[in-house]
């Protein structure tokens, strides 16, 4: 089983030890699509998968969720969050185990939905129904005058909305400070998804490179040569590879992207797990 390169209390005291850093933005990869930043006191975390919900749920099925890395960080311990997205329905981005610990532990916290998701959300996690910040395309959510998320529309496999056209799948444009952060959550490159996100000009997008094969018979993303593609035609800063080493089934080895990003000319990162990109 892969080992994070930090984890636990480890990582938690490299996160707090820059908590009060005025300057530079850290991202660090919490496992599959889970990410968290950290600026100027501020700490967002992006669909966080900390348990093994899925592992349990499918071991006695065809379509066993057989974990490929050790978990990085017991969602309990991250009681210093400002705010946290679910960025659709499936278990790996809204996960009962990790966001209920991550709500009991932080009081404050702000929780980011699709707002065509709200009922499902509250259903799954039990919670009030008034207590998620529902978001549709294009609008935004200001948490102070420095920070601000924004949704743009996903595509896994289709864009798929509810009844009155809101998206039940979303990526996110994370502005915290002189920082932007682009988000996909789970998505194909669609039609029109490059003129959405490259008005924000990221610094840093998060993609996913796990691919869409229908022989998982599971709704698919980019794949590893798609997502360098896609960061080259966005011209963004750096481009971090996401939804990969954490089920065996649906995975991806991150040497096909490096290839693919060098091909492209764009910069990129690969992140251990427990690692982190500062800037």
């Amino acid at each position: 089983m892969i080992k994070p390169i930090k984890k636990e209390d480890t990582l938690l005291e490299e996160i707090k030890a820059t908590a009060n850093k005025s300057e530079g933005l850290r991202i660090w990869w919490l496992g599959q699509s889970g990410f968290l930043i950290q600026w100027n006191k501020f700490h967002l975390l992006l669909d966080p998968y900390l348990s093994d919900s899925l592992t349990r749920k499918y071991a006695n099925t065809e379509k066993q969720h057989v974990r490929m890395s050790e978990l990085v960080i017991s969602p309990e311990k991250l009681n210093f969050i400002d705010l946290v997205t679910s960025s659709h329905n499936h278990t790996d981005h809204l996960d009962a185990e990790t966001l209920n610990p991550i709500l009991d532990a932080n009081p404050g916290i702000q929780f980011i939905i699709p707002e065509a998701n709200r009922d499902f959300v509250a259903e799954r996690l039990g919670c009030d129904r008034n207590i998620p910040i529902g978001l549709v395309d294009q609008q935004s959510h200001i948490l102070n005058d420095k920070v601000s998320i924004t949704a743009i529309p996903s595509a896994h496999n289709e864009l798929e909305t509810n009844e009155i056209g809101q998206h039940k799948f979303l990526g996110f444009i994370i502005k915290v400070g002189p920082y932007t952060i682009y988000h996909s959550g789970d998505t194909l490159w669609y039609e029109g998804l490059e003129s959405k996100v490259a008005p924000f000009k990221p610094d840093v997008m998060l993609l996913p490179i796990n691919g869409n094969r229908p022989e998982r018979k599971i709704a698919g993303n980019m794949s590893s040569e798609e997502a360098a593609k896609f960061g080259k035609a966005i011209d963004t800063g750096v481009v971090i590879p996401h939804h990969y080493d954490m089920f065996e089934f649906n995975t991806e080895d991150p040497a096909n992207f490096v290839k693919a990003a060098e091909q492209e000319g764009i910069p990129y990162k690969v992140l251990e797990i427990g690692g982190k990109l500062e800037i």
